[in-house]
């Protein structure tokens, strides 16, 4: 009997330390980016100074700063945090191993209490330049951690499966080809050592489905039970007017101990891509039903079922319950005439998330900033419809919130957003009403952390902004980190993480 409440104490204590981990992008399954737990954090930090001839920070010139890291030059994959450690998706324009030479798409692992770097994933370019695997850009998904795995989409199209612990426990699971991986197709293995990451399964989408990427393959999987679910990236080719794989899946969902392909969406998305199809899945429970939620890179929001079924061709495939156009009427044509995409009247995708919030989901359409300003809309669902809901039947629609490819948070009966021209947006989560609008006068990439009665907010020109959260607007700091910040603020365990194109700030007392 002790030694049974001696394991039970010592699983609770494990739970309790972290407890308030951020294991993937948007923090939970609802990917609403909001912490209740957090207390006492900074509205100002100072980032520091570079040390003489390196692009290492001098800690001693920081103020309120645990540690920081030195990244790539590109930093779009967003942080996660769990187990004691950190991810982040960068590229090698800051080469951590000497073995690893030229462009490639990097994860890179950090020790959480001190920024120790214990290990990264290395993966080779496609070599398909802009089209497939721009350059530079590096890894854009932000891993998602559950027990001793992460998960994560590659540059190459592939869905990841590593051991959280690299090569330094070993090399664990099915797959044992990391050198000839790191390496590069018809290329000599490189030597694997304990710095290295450890994969257990690799799925190719590209390979396996058929999917066309475009630009990036960017997505960060989520985990259900034993089921990974992801979105492809599959898109346009160079001339942004033809779809290579009409026929491809948009969506899919693996086996998340094998990596064995499990369902696919028969919802005909790809072959209504506007550009491509980058937006995460949500999930949540609805009158008992188990729900995915995810934005088509047609510009529809989708709700399937977490269970596939056989179709008429014996493929297994999500029953789809509901869809809704987050374009509204007039985004689409004008007089019955089609209104040309990328232009600033048109039509828009879904990039960013969905959320989950008390029962309704909340979806904002936007393009890739390259396109430009353009109008946009963020709707409000109630996921117990059915069928292809009419514009109507939406809880609310706000087109005063242009276009962007941030994702909402909600909290305590409000939504804060942000569009890419830099406005933030404070919406009444039942009505949709503004409340009130900070305007940053900065493009912004990332989405709105609220934590501890703040909002968090960086910003292109490097400025992480800190607004009070509720229905009176006030800035309440502003802190320049030296890079843009296209990433999202988190916070785990207490620490607020910023990460700028450069460095990874892990800020606290």
């Amino acid at each position: 009997m002790r030694l049974f409440m001696q394991i039970i104490c010592a699983l609770w204590i494990a739970q309790s330390l972290h407890a308030e981990d951020w294991p993937m992008w948007g923090r939970d399954e609802t990917r609403n980016m909001v912490s209740t737990t957090a207390k006492d954090l900074p509205v100002t930090f100072d980032a520091g100074k570079k040390k003489s001839g390196s692009e290492e920070i001098d800690l001693t010139t920081t103020k309120g700063v645990k540690w920081v890291a030195k990244v790539g030059s590109q930093t779009y994959g967003n942080p996660s945090v769990a187990g004691g450690k950190v991810f982040v998706g960068t590229n090698n324009e800051s080469p951590r191993d000497p073995k690893i030479k030229g462009d490639h798409g990097i994860v890179m692992c950090f020790d959480e209490k001190t920024g120790e770097y214990l290990w990264q994933l290395a993966v080779p370019k496609l070599g398909a330049g802009k089209v497939s695997d721009w350059e530079f850009i590096g890894i854009c998904s932000s891993p998602a951690v559950e027990g001793n795995r992460a998960y994560l989409i590659t540059n190459r199209g592939e869905v990841a499966c590593l051991d959280v612990d690299g090569m330094k426990n070993g090399n664990d699971g099915p797959y044992k080809d990391e050198g000839k991986y790191m390496a590069g197709p018809g290329k000599e293995p490189l030597q694997v050592g304990d710095k290295d990451a450890d994969i257990i399964w690799l799925y190719d989408m590209r390979d396996d489905l058929g999917v066309f990427p475009h630009n990036v393959s960017s997505c960060s999987p989520l985990i259900i039970d034993d089921t990974v679910f992801t979105a492809t990236s599959n898109g346009m080719d160079w001339s942004h007017t033809n779809i290579p794989a009409p026929e491809a899946p948009s969506f899919i969902s693996l086996d998340k101990k094998t990596g064995e392909l499990l369902g696919e969406e028969a919802s005909g998305v790809s072959k209504r891509i506007l550009h491509c199809n980058w937006s995460s899945p949500a999930y949540g429970k609805v009158n008992g039903k188990d729900m995915i939620f995810w934005g088509g890179g047609d510009g529809w929001l989708y709700s399937f079922s977490t269970e596939t079924e056989k179709d008429e061709d014996d493929f297994d495939v999500f029953k789809e319950y509901w869809r809704f156009d987050c374009n509204p009427p007039g985004y689409r044509e004008k007089d019955g005439e089609p209104i040309r995409y990328a232009t600033f009247n048109g039509p828009s995708e879904c990039i960013s998330t969905a959320i989950y919030y008390e029962g309704l989901v909340y979806m904002a359409i936007g393009q890739d900033p390259e396109h430009g300003d353009g109008i946009g809309a963020i709707s409000c669902i109630d996921p117990s419809l059915e069928g292809t809901i009419p514009y109507e039947k939406a809880k609310w629609v706000n087109k005063t919130v242009a276009r962007t490819v941030s994702t909402p948070s909600a909290a305590d009966g409000l939504i804060y957003i942000t569009e890419y021209a830099g406005k933030i947006h404070c919406l009444d989560a039942k009505t949709g009403e503004t409340q009130w609008v900070y305007d940053s006068k900065a493009r912004v990439w990332g989405s709105t952390l609220v934590a501890d009665g703040k909002v968090y907010q960086g910003t292109e020109e490097g400025d992480l902004i800190v607004l009070q959260a509720g229905k009176e607007m006030k800035l309440l700091g502003k802190t320049h980190v030296g890079a843009p910040i296209y990433n999202s603020p988190i916070v785990a365990n207490g620490v607020l993480y910023i990460c700028s194109q450069t460095h990874l700030y892990a800020v606290g007392k």
